[in-house]
């Protein structure tokens, strides 16, 4: 039997530096969401359903066009940013204490 956990790819940032990327944990959240814990997907990457909703935007939008699109486009993308910003910052400042 083989889990979705032995195919992740390693953080060379963590590996070689020894502290967490902003990309830390999405690989795991996204395991967890597929194994339907997405409370613990929420916890583990705070990014993880805006991101979802980005990538089902991008998707949608590269066969259909909407009004305002390059202006959804660029909020999500703001929004993205910051929420993944937000939580590595709240992440390191609680691991290292």
């Amino acid at each position: 039997m083989f889990s979705i956990e032995d195919y992740m790819l390693p953080c060379l940032t963590k590996k070689y530096l020894g502290f967490d990327c902003l990309g830390c944990g999405l690989q795991r959240s996204v395991a967890l969401i597929l194994h339907g814990d997405f409370i613990l997907a929420f916890k583990m990457y705070p990014a993880i359903y805006t991101i979802i909703i980005l990538a089902i935007f991008l998707l949608i939008n590269a066969f259909r066009s909407f009004k305002h699109q390059e202006s959804i486009k660029r909020w999500l993308f703001i929004i993205n940013i910051v929420i993944i910003v937000i939580s590595y910052f709240i992440k390191l400042s609680t691991t290292n204490l």
